[in-house]
């Protein structure tokens, strides 16, 4: 609910403050006297346009501030929280500066903002309806919205999206498992080619690291053999060691007695080194024998090994994995015919999914136009008080094509009207003119008046063009929406201001001395001044009888207000 309003320099105000009542507040003036600019500065502040042409002149620059009470349940609640707003004692404050020199700034409680939040939250917290309004009941985007709301489609609405759901979860579903196959079939010649050679080569785990080993041992064996061979080679020749050394003490043998007990310190060493060395060549042949060195077993473990490393390459993985890719290119080969029963399972489950949303789409369809219809007629019965007896209002429900089909169903809904009999329907905004649209909105309103989609109203003369049984009508559906919402209402109409809760008067005068001590002879100003109950008659008997204010316009105004009361 709208609060207070503070302007300050926006053109004839200097300086203004507004406190709103729950209820029908009522805003009466001679016309010229800046009706208007309330209305114009209540737009700054929820987001419209703002042009330095508004600022007063002399000043520097404008600014316009709105309070509203937001409760804990309003929608707002939830924007402000998306944006990291603060909310504090329940009030919001939009506040909009105008420089004269260019340029506007946006505060959400003191925050600096953008313009397009305010127009956000101002769409959430008060509806503007007059002749120039191109929001609310004239967007038939909002349309749909407002006939579920009056049609109470709340549960039929979470069915339709449960179903648009499962069936967007059915979609993905299948189309997951259509790449997967699609893949598996583009790859299925390599990988049958792939796993024959790998099922031919049989890898197993561990094996290039036995099989290197094994390589290596086997080449570090061929060279101690080849050493071994020539080394027993040198010894055992006839110029060899062992034979010169048996040689010498087969000479040293055949001396006398005596000589060889004159050498025995040398025959001693030469026949313990004699046996040495024959224990010595003993030893290096048994070392030979025991070289495993098989040149042709070499030869296929390094065939083998080399097989194994080159398919590693060829999959980019370590030899060691190449098992596993084994196993997992088998069970790729052996799912292909698991895939083809997923998918069709899927298939199954996506047309089950869609049958499901397409029932639930119909059962919405037809909920909205029996709403469609009840809406009519509720509209209808307000036309002919409104003084739109010859005006016809249907809402427009056209059924979409299935690939249109979204979150909240399968249908366009638009308001259409027809002003004169034989005219064909077209929307609010194109169709009616200025008084009539505002009537139009009022009769709507008045219908829609169970599912409000703001907790403010205001309506820019809504009875233009109008007096009399008329105006009196329009008083009443007003009267009857502010039971139900805060309702601002700028009126030229006695009836419509006698059903006021509130009423202001607006008034432009010449200013003597501002409020910063300068005097601004020939400038005006516009005065809003809250009404008493004698003031309110006073008023109201001026709107009856004009300029000249009679006692009986005071009496005639006595009696709308008695009989409003």
């Amino acid at each position: 609910m709208l609060l207070s309003l503070v302007i300050r320099d926006i053109v004839l105000i200097e300086h203004l403050e507004l406190g709103f009542n729950e209820g029908l507040t009522v805003l009466t003036g001679e016309t010229g006297a800046g009706k208007s600019i309330l209305l114009d500065s209540l737009g700054l502040a929820i987001g419209a346009r703002a042009e330095t042409s508004l600022v007063r002149q002399g000043a520097k620059r404008g600014s316009v501030t709105a309070s509203f009470a937001v409760p804990a349940s309003h929608p707002a609640r939830r924007y402000l929280d998306d944006q990291d707003f603060i909310l504090e004692d329940d009030l919001l404050i939009l506040r909009r500066v105008i420089n004269a020199d260019g340029g506007s700034r946006a505060f959400v409680n003191d925050q600096p903002s953008s313009v397009a939040v305010l127009r956000a939250l101002g769409d959430l917290l008060i509806e503007v309806h007059g002749q120039h309004d191109d929001r609310g009941l004239l967007d038939a985007a909002g349309h749909r919205d407002l006939l579920d709301a009056f049609g109470g489609h709340g549960a039929v609405l979470k069915a339709v999206a449960a179903s648009y759901d499962a069936l967007s979860r059915a979609e993905a579903a299948l189309s997951e498992a259509e790449a997967q196959h699609a893949a598996l079939r583009a790859d299925e010649d390599f990988m049958r080619h792939a796993l024959a050679e790998l099922q031919a080569l049989a890898p197993e785990p561990g094996e290039e690291e036995r099989l290197a080993m094994a390589r290596a041992q086997m080449m570090q064996g061929e060279k101690l053999a080849v050493l071994l061979a020539e080394i027993r080679e040198e010894l055992s020749a006839d110029s060899g060691f062992e034979a010169q050394l048996r040689g010498a003490l087969r000479r040293l043998e055949r001396l006398d007695v005596e000589a060889q007990a004159l050498l025995e310190p040398v025959l001693t060493p030469l026949n313990r080194a004699a046996l040495e060395a024959a224990e010595g060549m003993a030893a290096l042949g048994r070392v030979e024998a025991d070289l495993d060195f098989d040149p042709h077993w070499l030869e296929q473990t390094e065939e083998r090994l080399f097989a194994l490393r080159a398919a590693g390459r060829k999959h980019k993985c370590p030899p060691d994995d190449l098992p596993d890719l084994q196993k997992r290119m088998a069970a790729a080969i052996a799912s292909l015919d698991d895939n083809e029963h997923d998918l069709a399972d899927r298939r199954r489950a996506l047309d089950a999914a869609r049958a499901a949303f397409a029932d639930q789409v119909a059962a919405l369809h037809a909920a909205r136009r029996e709403a469609a219809a009840r809406l009519d007629q509720a509209v209808m019965a307000e036309l002919p008080p409104l003084k739109l007896e010859k005006a016809r209002f249907q809402t427009e429900i056209t059924a979409l094509a299935q690939d249109h089909w979204v979150r909240h169903g399968g249908d366009h809904v638009a308001f259409a009207i027809s002003t004169n009999p034989g005219a064909p329907f077209g929307p609010l905004i194109k169709i009616a003119s200025g008084g009539e649209l505002a009537r139009f909105i009022l009769a709507l309103k008045v219908a829609l008046a169970s599912r409000m989609s703001a907790d403010s109203l205001v309506f820019d003369e809504v009875d233009r063009g109008i007096g009399g049984a008329t105006a009196d009508a329009v008083g009443e559906r007003l009267a009857r929406l502010a039971a139900r919402a805060q309702v601002l209402v700028v009126t030229h109409s006695p009836q419509v201001a006698a059903r006021g809760d509130t009423h202001f008067q607006i008034s432009k005068s010449e200013i003597r001395e501002s409020l910063a001590g300068t005097t601004d002879d020939g400038q005006m100003r516009t005065d809003v001044l809250a009404l008493d109950p004698e003031s309110r008659r006073e008023e109201i008997a001026r709107m009856l009888s004009g300029a000249a204010i009679t006692d009986e316009a005071r009496a005639a105004a006595s009696s709308l207000m008695k009989r409003s009361a």
